[in-house]
């Protein structure tokens, strides 16, 4: 502590004790204003200075800013001191041993969907067939009219869907594909058709995100489904049995299962048929299952491709990747893929 009478000679060694003994950053604030506050020793004695003589006052003016210069000096060693003493205080608290084995970041993988989806993929560009990719908004034309499915056909009852302003809907299937890319297919070849030459044959597949109104152990609202394409002058129902036998085996695995097509209906095939698989093994050994419609490529639907139905034909099939997944993988409910549950999706890494 100090007071007013305190001698300047003496005040630089007792703002130093006092700092010194200040052992938190506000004791020494309270200390700092002891002597350098409004009413602190130095300030008193600066003010001091009017009353003097102008030879006085700068003699008098050189001593006190000579130990103000010292005051200030130990003030900003104290804080050094205590800066340093808390920063090394935090370091013993946060002290990290070295020696422990890190901690491992859980690395991630695809989703058994994606896995079926990439699969699928990679086994139909083995067989020649383009992957291709729309719009999950799609226009009434494409999701339903271009399909041969007018608005006031009776099949739009099994599409119920999600509708969006502007006379936009979400998909309800990945057929809306089949349109698109041959139209762009047809235009990029419209010379040769016009020239009556061979156009190359259309050969697609469509996977990706589709949306109907339906939520159940087999059913989601959002499902995947992977549209397939083939088109050219001479493509046959033989032709889709053997394409889609070739793609089964191979996405099982398996040479031991069977293919049958069930009579069916769909306004953008016809014939239709639905594709039933039966293993020869395994858990689901002796059932039919299915895994997809299909059919030849109804004639109104190639004529709003830009082709001639007398001449062009071809099939198309619409398989569920996550009915194809669940299969695969042996999974009973449909909602496990998309509950996103750590414990379902590690077994798949």
């Amino acid at each position: 502590m100090t007071d007013t009478v305190t001698p300047l000679a003496d005040l630089a060694d007792h703002a130093a004790r006092d700092f010194a003994a200040a052992a938190t950053p506000a004791a020494l604030e309270d200390a700092k204003a002891r002597y350098l506050g409004k009413t602190g020793a130095l300030t008193e004695l600066m003010k001091g200075l009017g009353k003097l003589d102008a030879e006085s006052r700068k003699v008098r003016g050189a001593e006190i800013n000579a130990v103000k210069a010292q005051v200030e000096a130990a003030l900003n060693a104290r804080r050094q001191a205590l800066a340093e003493a808390e920063l090394s205080r935090q370091l013993q608290a946060e002290a990290l041993d070295v020696s422990l084995p890190g901690r491992r970041r859980g690395a991630g993988s695809l989703h058994p969907v994606m896995r079926a989806m990439e699969r699928i993929e990679a086994i139909f560009g083995s067989m020649g067939f383009e992957v291709a990719d729309g719009p999950e908004i799609e226009t009434d034309w494409f999701n339903f009219t271009a399909l041969n499915t007018p608005a006031d056909h009776p099949a739009r009852s099994m599409h119920d869907t999600f509708y969006v302003e502007g006379d936009h809907v979400l998909r309800t299937h990945t057929s809306p594909m089949q349109i698109r890319h041959a139209v762009r297919h047809v235009k990029a070849h419209r010379h040769l058709i016009d020239a009556g030459q061979t156009m190359p044959e259309i050969r697609v597949i469509a996977p990706g995100r589709t949306y109907r109104v339906d939520s159940d152990a087999t059913h989601s609202p959002m499902f995947h489904q992977v549209e397939g394409l083939w088109i050219g002058e001479a493509i046959s129902f033989k032709d889709l049995k053997a394409v889609y036998l070739d793609f089964i085996q191979q996405f099982f695995e398996s040479k031991d299962l069977e293919l049958r097509f069930r009579p069916s209906f769909f306004p953008f095939t016809e014939p239709s048929a639905e594709i039933d698989i039966m293993f020869g093994q395994g858990p689901l050994k002796g059932r039919w299952l299915e895994v997809s419609g299909s059919g030849q490529v109804h004639p109104q639907v190639i004529r709003n491709m830009g082709l001639d139905p007398e001449r062009y034909l071809g099939f198309a099939f619409g398989s569920g990747i996550d009915r194809l997944a669940m299969l695969r993988y042996g999974v009973n409910d449909l909602r496990l893929f998309f509950d996103g549950d750590l414990r379902f999706l590690a077994q798949f890494q």
